[in-house]
């Protein structure tokens, strides 16, 4: 089992258009930073490969395409904000490839939007596609509750994001007999996938016990009014506890070398392409 990191910046993306910063302008690989998105790979106890999508980045088609996979079994929404959903068209190619529609597992609020951004795909009706589009299965779920995806039991997590409340996912394994212990450290899961807050409801902490991989917000030193800085995100993932965790969507304020030799020991930003088992 791997998690791939697609993309690691904000919503602007780095570089930013017009800016000549020295991130902006950085020749260290780890500073080009799009949008931020992530697939989970694993084989499951059938012998399927399979690949969890979490967000259809703006950038999704760009990030396929480095990557180099071929599939896209489920997707998981965090929100209905541009940078995580208008990417979503993409995956059409992922149902020819596999000739298979895919399930798209967010909230309600976020269902709604999809109809409202998507009508073509997810308000047709019986209506055949007039055009190559994609063919999505909405499954609504809600923070706290647990489903089965392949094997794994998924816990949407609810984030706050500013003035809303968003969705993060929580991965834990199936325990065989005999197995070692998913809490053990060193092992990717339990895995919380934790992106765009700017807090952590206090419902939320119990359900982040144990996480051996954590993805965590930090967008910046600067305070935000709905993203964690790398101070306050330092705080929570020590609160966590985490074997290691990774910072994501950061902005150009972030050299990543820079800024990587001011965190803890276990603490990471993580960059476009970076994969972790």
């Amino acid at each position: 089992m791997r998690l791939r990191f697609l993309g690691t910046g904000t919503s602007s993306g780095v570089p930013v258009i017009g800016c000549g910063c020295a991130v902006c302008t950085s020749t260290d690989p780890r500073d080009d930073r799009t949008r931020t998105s992530a697939t989970l790979e694993f084989t499951d106890a059938s012998g399927q490969e399979r690949v969890i999508l979490i967000d259809a980045s703006a950038d999704l088609r760009r990030q396929a395409l480095q990557a180099g996979f071929e599939r896209v079994d489920a997707i998981l929404i965090t929100h209905d904000h541009v940078d995580h959903i208008f990417g979503l068209d993409e995956v059409r190619r992922f149902n020819v490839l596999m000739d298979a529609p895919i399930e798209v597992y967010a909230d309600a609020l976020t269902h709604e939007s999809l109809r409202r951004v998507y009508p073509y795909i997810l308000a047709r009706g019986d209506k055949p596609p007039e055009s190559f589009v994609a063919t999505l299965i909405p499954r609504h779920v809600a923070p706290g509750t647990p489903f089965d995806l392949f094997g794994l039991t998924v816990t949407p997590l609810d984030l706050i994001h500013g003035r809303r409340h968003i969705l993060g996912f929580r991965f834990d394994p199936p325990t065989p007999p005999g197995s070692a212990s998913p809490s053990d450290p060193g092992t990717l899961l339990p895995l919380a996938y934790c992106t765009d807050c700017s807090a952590i409801p206090e419902g939320t902490w119990p359900l982040l016990s144990g996480v051996q991989t954590l993805v965590l917000d930090a967008l910046r030193h600067r305070p935000h009014p709905s993203h964690l800085t790398i101070a306050q995100a330092t705080e929570a993932a020590t609160r966590i506890g985490a074997s290691r965790t990774y910072f994501v969507h950061m902005t150009h304020d972030l050299g990543h070398a820079e800024t990587q030799a001011g965190l803890p020991d276990g603490v990471m930003l993580a960059y476009d392409g970076l994969t972790v088992t």
